[in-house]
């Protein structure tokens, strides 16, 4: 999964009645961002590009600096209600004026901007239903955490940067109580998250704010050497930092924590009542998260019905390469000894890391042959954070910085090693890494003749659809060692396809979180501790983990489709370049596209007009 930019504050407000306020209001500065318009030639396009990238960047400070504007680098956002009003109604404002504008009067590539421009803002827009904001809690999505990364998104080496962040570390105790008003006001709405996510959230912040000062992560930027700032400036940031952490910040989390553990446990949802369905407007929530995660309009009924005939289909693979591998073709043995081997295991996090680097130096290797286009920037490897990892899922990935000043990271858990499947460990990297995750994104990144929504944003069906696409090409690929490691390839897809199931069984059909791990339990062979920690990542982020498969199936039939029509005039390469071509971009759009080249491409070989 991707790691988004946890810091940068949605649009996600209660509805109020919009002011009379121009659709597109000028921006406090005249010259337009060339990268918010870059390849766009329409100047009505380009205005309204211009000015919700504008927006965009001023709501969500931290994500600018990651983006090399500078400009917010001591602010960090907005978290009160009122902030969060004023951005919902930017977001509808510009939306209304994107679509006034007539598409027959743009060419072929503005069209799609606008096109692609719109579908992202409804989406949004219709999720505002939801009220995240007022009761979603996680172990990834919490106040403590969130702020937790803030050292690593705001990196310090001048003077300035130090003063910037000291004014950022000044404004998160006034944050964090705004996020406190807004449990409240769920609360009294009668939106809260479940009672043992909550009580995750309560261990995870207790434990992290019971370390002494330096051991907090916050703390890193303290200390830093800075050789080449003078003994003055190193004793003046030193101070004021360590004071603004225990005389704000440590007192604002302990209120934090107070609320949650007094205040929201005690309100919190059961086991049995853990899906938005137990929420005000729950299912016109879930229904706008599915359209928004999938990119496709599909009754869920639909969508957890190719769940279990996806898993029919791996089950049988399971049989197969079971019989090879592990001497078995009977599920219940295959998965009891995936499970339970501890020689199918690690001993230590060196091993961890190890696999992962060796996975993905043999993936860097192996892509020229099935890419046209490579991405430039370099993957690193790094460790899920010790305050995160007993809690979170077994890896994610978090994006370059577009500068250059920070590659792209490829977190994996490394706690609890022998819980840490090895026959996993490379399907995992090919997912996170090359060539998924950050193949990916970094091509997107560095799409230079896109507009910035379209190059730093994009579609998760898209994004995680690629991803888990690339784990069955990478054994076209030859990358994984052997069967067992093929064993790994299937149990996560199994794993997805399993998503569709209990994704849509507890937020559309009720299913209580015991149903829901049990399901997972019986149709893959993952870990306990893994299923415990995607079961509650499913309820906690409501349609997200439908996007996977669905993108997956997609782009591999586009893949058939194209392969028989063309015969030997397909090109692997060329496919590739086409879905990687646009960005991350909705199905549908994706579709389209692949058609347009296929047929472009039959006209070729055939020497049609």
């Amino acid at each position: 999964m991707i790691a988004v930019a946890v810091l940068s504050l949605l649009s996600c407000a209660p509805k109020t009645p919009e002011p009379a306020t121009p659709l597109v209001q000028a921006k406090p500065h005249a010259p337009m961002n060339p990268v918010a318009v870059t390849g766009v030639t329409d100047e009505q396009l380009q205005q309204i590009l211009d000015v919700s990238w504008d927006n965009t960047m001023r709501r969500s400070p931290l994500w600018a600096t990651q983006l090399g504007d500078h400009r917010f680098d001591d602010q960090i956002g907005d978290a009160s209600e009122a902030a969060i009003f004023e951005s919902r109604r930017q977001e509808r404002r510009v939306m209304e004026r994107a679509r006034a504008l007539d598409p027959a009067s743009l060419n072929a590539a503005d069209a799609l901007t606008r096109e692609l421009f719109i579908f992202s803002l409804e989406q949004d827009v219709n999720a505002t239903v939801c009220e995240f904001y007022q009761w979603s809690l996680s172990p990834r999505g919490n106040a403590v955490v969130n702020w937790n990364y803030l050292p690593e998104l705001h990196r310090v080496e001048t003077v300035e940067d130090g003063q910037n962040l000291l004014k950022r570390y000044q404004a998160i105790a006034n944050a964090v109580d705004d996020e406190i008003d807004n449990l409240r006001k769920g609360l009294a709405a009668g939106r809260v998250s479940n009672a043992q996510t909550v009580q995750k959230v309560i261990e995870q912040i207790d434990t992290e704010i019971g370390q002494p000062l330096q051991e907090w992560t916050l703390y890193a930027p303290i200390a830093e050497a800075h050789p080449e700032w003078s003994e003055d400036e190193r004793s003046a940031f030193q101070a004021e930092m360590t004071a603004t952490i225990s005389e704000q910040i440590q007192p604002a989390f302990g209120r934090y924590l107070d609320v949650i553990r007094d205040e929201i446990l005690p309100a919190a949802r059961g086991p049995d009542a853990v899906g938005l369905s137990a929420l005000p407007d729950g299912e016109a929530c879930y229904a706008a998260l599915v359209s928004r995660y999938t990119t496709l309009k599909e009754d869920p009924a639909v969508l957890h019905q190719i769940g279990l005939d996806e898993l029919e289909k791996i089950h049988a693979e399971f049989a197969a390469i079971g019989g090879r591998a592990l001497g078995t073709s009977d599920l219940a043995r295959i998965f009891e000894q995936l499970r339970t081997d501890s020689a199918l295991y690690f001993e230590t996090a060196e091993q961890i890391e190890d696999k992962a680097a060796s996975a993905l130096a043999k993936a860097e290797a192996a892509i020229p042959g099935f890419f046209g286009r490579l991405p430039k920037a370099k993957c690193e490897i790094r460790r899920v954070p010790e305050y995160e990892a007993p809690y979170t899922t077994i890896a994610y990935y978090q994006q370059p910085n577009p500068d250059g000043s920070k590659p792209g990271e490829y977190y994996v858990n490394v706690y609890a090693p022998e819980t840490r499947p090895r026959h996993e460990a490379e399907v995992l990297a090919f997912h996170e890494s090359i060539p998924g995750h950050h193949l990916q994104i970094a091509i997107s990144q560095e799409l230079d003749a896109l507009p910035a929504f379209r190059r730093y944003d994009g579609q998760t069906a898209f994004v995680e659809g690629w991803a888990l696409y690339t784990e069955r090409l990478a054994d076209e690929m030859g990358l994984y060692s052997g069967d067992l490691d093929r064993l790994g390839m299937l149990s996560f897809d199994a794993w997805r396809a399993s998503r569709l199931v209990v994704d849509t069984g507890l937020h559309q059909m009720g299913w209580s979180r015991v149903q829901a791990e049990d399901f997972m339990r019986e149709n893959t062979p993952l870990a306990d501790n893994n299923i415990v920690n995607e079961v509650d990542r499913y309820i906690n982020t409501p349609g997200q983990a439908l996007a996977y498969k669905m993108g997956q199936l997609t782009i591999w039939r586009l893949r058939r489709e194209a392969e028989a029509t063309l015969g030997d005039a397909f090109s692997l390469p060329g496919f590739h370049d086409v879905v990687l071509g646009a960005g991350a971009v909705p199905l549908p759009v994706l579709e389209r596209r692949v058609q347009q080249w296929v047929e472009s491409q039959h006209k070729g070989s055939t020497g049609g007009e």
